[in-house]
């Protein structure tokens, strides 16, 4: 504005400014609170989170946890060298092996294979079924890179353990993984469930003693209506597996009626000696003793010391992996399907 121009025009201009920009910040703010109250009117839309599938087992359990199967499979070749045999008998994952069938037996380069192992027929004195069929180890798998018409060139993805020349190959097919349930605490007071029951008769490694994430077989299979996925109850009948024998033991010694010392064990009341039969009669007379309390007393609860979940099935046996623990478990517990 011209320095000519009156002072009163120019006073008037200013005010005129000011208040169009005040009408301008208002009208925005009207804006912003109009949109803010539509998107507060709006209803929100809530989207369910994804849940992860958590396998019950790990690939080691499922791929190299071994079977029991009924009737031995008949093989599509067996392993009979390795690219590294003059430096190596023993063959494991990188490696390249020589498998003795090619071209005219139908191999194709691409081809998995899992590698197994049968080890022979097996029976075991906790089951009754007599023999379960032909224990076979899972050693590994392989791809085939190379073929020729009568042998061809595998390289070995996976080991469970060392592979070995004879070893057998079975095709490879993907395997249902079972889902595992939520984390809780085991119910070593669970009623039974009046379903099958078996035993443990082996675990993988030839392991007496086994605890979680270890692979066991069980003497239940198709025959019995078992299906991967079953969880299983592993558990101790009442007087199965015990560790003490009581006999009809009386600690003698605090029977003695001298004072306490290290020949008398405490004396005539010492608190290791057994309950009388008769509390009014004298402390010499005959004891209650622990093999008889537990033959006359009502049923009391199963020991549950364990929980497994099936990976796969056969004819009469099934593979499993320990999920939960009470303590350790023994072969030749007994389970029950939940």
């Amino acid at each position: 504005m011209r320095k000519n121009t009156p002072y009163s025009l120019r006073m008037l201009a200013s005010v005129l400014l000011f208040c169009a920009f005040a009408a301008a910040s208002a009208s925005a703010q009207a804006s912003d609170g109009q949109k803010a109250a539509l998107q507060t009117n709006r209803t929100p839309v809530v989207q369910e989170p994804v849940r992860a599938r958590t396998p019950a087992a790990h690939e080691s359990e499922v791929r190299c946890g071994g079977f029991i199967e009924q009737t031995a499979q008949a093989s599509a070749g067996q392993i009979v060298g390795g690219y590294e045999e003059t430096e190596r008998r023993l063959f494991a994952q990188s490696n390249f092996v020589y498998i003795d069938a090619g071209a005219q037996a139908g191999m194709r380069e691409g081809q998995e294979f899992t590698v197994v192992r049968p080890r022979g027929r097996f029976s075991s004195k906790f089951s009754k079924k007599g023999t379960l069929g032909v224990y076979t180890e899972e050693v590994g798998r392989v791809r085939v890179v190379h073929v020729r018409d009568g042998v061809s060139v595998a390289e070995v993805t996976r080991s469970c353990g060392d592979i070995l020349l004879g070893d057998l190959l079975r095709p490879y097919a993907p395997r249902e993984v079972p889902n595992a349930r939520a984390a809780g605490i085991l119910d070593t007071f669970a009623a039974p469930t009046g379903k099958q029951t078996g035993r443990i008769v082996l675990a993988r490694d030839g392991r007496e003693t086994v605890t979680r994430d270890d692979v066991v077989f069980v003497d239940l299979g198709a025959e019995d209506n078992i299906k991967v996925g079953d969880y299983l109850t592993v558990f101790r009948p009442e007087g199965h597996g015990e560790l003490i024998n009581f006999g009809d033991e009386m600690v003698a010694n605090s029977r003695r009626d001298y004072a306490s010392n290290e020949l008398g064990g405490g004396g005539g009341f010492s608190i290791q000696s057994q309950r009388v039969r008769d509390v009014d009669g004298p402390k010499s007379g005959k004891n209650v003793l622990t093999t008889k309390r537990k033959r006359s007393r009502p049923p009391v609860s199963r020991k549950v010391v364990g929980e497994l979940v099936v990976l796969r099935v056969e004819g009469r046996t099934a593979t499993a992996v320990v999920t939960r623990t009470a303590q350790e478990i023994h072969t030749g517990d007994a389970v029950e399907v939940q």
